[in-house]
């Protein structure tokens, strides 16, 4: 059933985006996401988004999408290898 695959591949990816958001909104500097943030826009700002900074809250979304990317990947790797084939019948 390959829908139900993509919706827990989804699932993970989403949980683990908002997990890294609020980790990186609590610990700004958590790499990757300041160091791109800093070589695209190169400026901090202090511009508010809902009382939360912005560069903060760009670079918390980069890692969001990042490591939820990366463990997404990894989830999809290891349940294909733990995935049992059906075995097959022979009809005579």
């Amino acid at each position: 059933m390959l829908g139900g695959e993509f919706l827990k591949g989804a699932v993970v990816f989403v949980v683990v985006f908002l997990i890294f958001v609020v980790i990186t909104l609590g610990y700004p500097s958590l790499p990757p996401g300041k160091m791109i943030y800093d070589a695209i826009v190169g400026a901090e700002t202090d511009y508010l988004v809902l009382g939360i900074g912005a560069s903060a809250l760009v670079a918390a979304v980069f890692n969001g999408v990042i490591y939820g990317v990366i463990i997404w990947l990894i989830y999809t790797v290891a349940a294909r290898m733990t995935k049992k084939e059906p075995k097959k019948t022979e009809s005579k």
